[in-house]
């Protein structure tokens, strides 16, 4: 319990330093003045900035704390009518007792709008992998036949008379190598499809976007796709949900891909490019598809509007909620000459909110 709570102390440091300062300003106005129901209510503000730290104990111990400073300052107020000031810290309590309720009320309401958004989230997740399911039997089927091929090499080379001990120690060391890329890609899935709370870890990017293509590189080379990338190789360590930002890049990834299917095989081009300067990482995928209107990027992140036939309209809603929660942003723009690039920025040092 003490650790937690040293936790809570230090994820936000400033946050509960202003607390504490506001909090005894106010104490010692609500003490050492006449003015006290004009002070005693400012308790009020202090409830709501312990809103900020997302945790409904939180607001209940600030609203606690608050009541009882108020009680104490009736105590130690030594001047003034003592009815006239009962009254006054009567109606005190009340306003931060009410505050505290609301608070803590509507914590729990957004907490629960965060909670479905998850399990939106996942359903999507789980869409997408769906839609791999063909691409990601190909990239675990390579890697099987591989291992069945090495290990009747193996017992080929060790069969023999007489036995070739050097081959057969190469060909088995290609099988644990090709059993680790099918376990690779199994462990990608499994982490894409999990049923996993946001968190906020530190994340290479680079490692999180090649994660992601090497999901999509069958169903890219699949739509005949030239396709680079232009990662940046000092790319800064950014705070977030590597479950939920790698669910992003995929989606546009998918997006461009199908984008893309819409136009002749010898344009099909998509860039997948990261960089980043002093106060942001910018992650952007650009395709040579058809593009889109300038009224449907207005629009294209809005939810339930797809320009899809058979699509919900919830991949890119989803997405620019996660990197809203991440202190990002989420964009549409034209491609130069012609297509869309869709992309999205994270701040450096931002925290997501889970």
């Amino acid at each position: 319990m003490r650790r937690e709570f040293l936790k809570y102390l230090f994820e936000m440091p400033f946050l509960w330093l202003g607390i504490t300062i506001l909090a005894g300003l106010i104490f010692i106005g609500d003490t050492i003045t006449d003015l006290e129901i004009a002070f005693a209510v400012l308790y009020v503000s202090v409830i709501l900035l312990a809103v900020y730290s997302g945790r409904t104990g939180a607001i209940a111990v600030v609203g606690i704390a608050c009541a009882a400073l108020t009680v104490i300052s009736y105590f130690l107020t030594s001047h003034g009518a003592s009815q006239a000031g009962l009254i006054n810290s009567t109606l005190s309590l009340v306003a931060i007792g009410a505050t505290t309720y609301l608070a803590i009320r509507i914590e729990m309401l957004d907490a629960r709008a965060r909670q479905a958004q998850s399990e939106l989230a996942r359903m999507s997740r789980l869409m997408i992998v769906g839609e791999l399911g063909t691409s990601i039997a190909h990239e675990v089927s390579q890697p099987i036949t591989a291992i069945a091929a090495n290990g009747s090499a193996a017992l080929r080379w060790l069969s023999a008379t007489p036995a070739d001990h050097d081959e057969a120690r190469r060909a088995i060391e290609r099988i644990v190598a090709d059993a680790g890329r099918a376990g690779d890609v199994i462990g990608r899935v499994r982490g894409l499809v999990a049923r996993s709370s946001p968190s906020s870890d530190t994340i290479d990017l680079v490692e999180a976007i090649n994660d992601v293509l090497e999901l999509v590189r069958s169903e890219i080379r699949r739509n005949q796709i030239l396709f680079r990338t232009e990662l940046a190789g000092d790319l800064p360590l950014v705070a977030g949900d590597r479950v939920q930002l790698q669910q992003v890049i995929l989606n546009l990834v998918m997006n461009a891909i199908e984008a893309l299917a819409e136009v002749d095989a010898e344009t099909r081009e998509l860039l997948v490019s990261a960089a980043a300067d002093e106060r942001k990482v910018t992650i952007s995928v650009r395709d040579t598809g058809d593009g889109m209107q300038a009224e449907m990027l207005d629009r294209i992140f809005e939810a339930f509007y797809t320009t899809k036939p058979k699509g919900m309209g919830m991949g890119l809603a989803i997405s620019r909620s996660i990197i809203d929660a991440h202190g990002g942003t989420i964009y549409a723009a034209p491609n130069f000459p012609h297509g869309a690039v869709f992309g999205f920025t994270l701040p450096l040092g931002a925290k997501v909110k889970g």
